[in-house]
């Protein structure tokens, strides 16, 4: 009855600051709020501002911690009593906080931040871990990494819920599709190699072609990738949403060679959407591996044109159907359970974190 009468009274439960760089983390603040919301909370989110864009990894993270805390400090002034409890979403969200809270992320600068690209961040997100009000990881590989930089493991694993983003087209006429932002990272020029030793030797008759989306052309260039005159290669850059959602349900496989990954959102709308996965194997907390392993192994090898050629010409004809079985732990209404059962009563037993 207390907290019902704080809720009509106008008290926040939580607010998140969210970060939002790209669009997997602005799908999961989305996602969390929502879910939130669903459980009975009154929550909002406090979005940073996009800075100016910057040359070293480490004046990137200061300008959006920067951006972080400004966008936290807006929004704590604008309520008339303080928010029961703050979620920082992301290890770089956190580093210059106002005041204590949870921190969400998907990996922390001690796994994504080597040498000098985390000079600064790595021992002051070790103490913001530390100081932190509850860890809230992504994933278990998320958890690891940031236990073994603060030494702490008090944490609830709270996974980005995934869903189908509608019924499948009647036929999947894009043969693969690779999502490239932030291209060195996601191993483009790999996908782009085994690309072009796989697509002429497939059966003729058919459209073969890669869709590349996350970037345009021009960004692409920019990283020394020039397409625009590739044989069966089509740039789409950053879509929608909706719009890239769509063009997963006609692929017939997603394919990707990340050099890390920090949790892989994309990789998992693909295999929700009906996608076969194909990729390296790839350090970070990369949580479609293992389930991409276990549906096929074929698929998964640092020999990427044998792994994309097995799944365009001999795919298991189970495939679809066990990915759907293997993400119901990931599916909105698991989520909602453990933000329900576990997380809200957690940040609210915190009124002061």
């Amino acid at each position: 009855m207390g907290a019902a009468r704080e809720r009509r009274a106008g008290v926040l439960d939580v607010l998140i600051v969210s970060v939002g760089s790209t669009h997997g983390l602005r799908a999961a603040d989305k996602e969390l709020q929502d879910s939130l919301a669903r459980a009975g909370a009154n929550v909002a989110t406090a979005r940073a501002v996009a800075p100016a864009p910057t040359r070293t990894l480490m004046l990137t993270d200061l300008a959006w911690a920067r951006a972080a805390r400004a966008a936290a400090m807006r929004a704590l002034a604008e309520q008339r009593s303080p928010p029961r409890a703050v979620i920082y979403s992301s290890t770089t969200a956190a580093l210059l906080w106002p005041r204590p809270g949870a921190i969400r992320f998907d990996a922390p600068a001690a796994g994504n931040r080597p040498g000098r690209h985390g000079l600064w961040q790595r021992p002051l997100e070790r103490r913001r871990l530390q100081q932190s009000s509850l860890l809230l990881p992504w994933s278990e590989g998320g958890l690891r990494e940031a236990s073994a930089a603060a030494g702490r493991n008090d944490a609830l694993v709270l996974p980005v819920a995934v869903e189908p983003s509608g019924a499948p087209a009647q036929r999947r006429d894009i043969a693969a599709i690779t999502y490239a932002a932030n291209p060195a990272k996601k191993g483009l020029d790999r996908v782009l190699e085994a690309w072009r030793c796989v697509r002429g030797d497939l059966a003729p008759g058919d459209a073969w072609e890669l869709v590349v989306a996350g970037a345009s052309s021009r960004e692409l260039r920019d990283a020394g990738l020039d397409l625009e005159s590739a044989e069966g290669v089509r740039v789409v850059g950053a879509l929608a949403p909706a719009e890239y959602r769509a063009l997963l349900r006609r692929a017939r496989v997603f394919v990707c060679a990340p050099r890390r990954e920090d949790y892989g959102i994309a990789q998992l709308e693909a295999l929700a959407d009906g996608c076969l996965l194909v990729s390296t194997p790839a350090p970070g907390p990369y949580v479609g591996l293992p389930i991409a392993r276990a549906l096929d192994p074929r698929l998964v090898s640092d020999e990427l044109e044998r792994a994309l050629r097995a799944a365009l010409e001999h795919p298991a004809p189970d495939y679809v159907a066990r990915a759907s079985d293997a993400l119901a732990q990931l599916r909105r209404d698991a989520v909602d359970r453990l933000v329900a059962d576990e997380l809200l009563p957690r940040l609210l037993a915190r009124r002061r974190g």
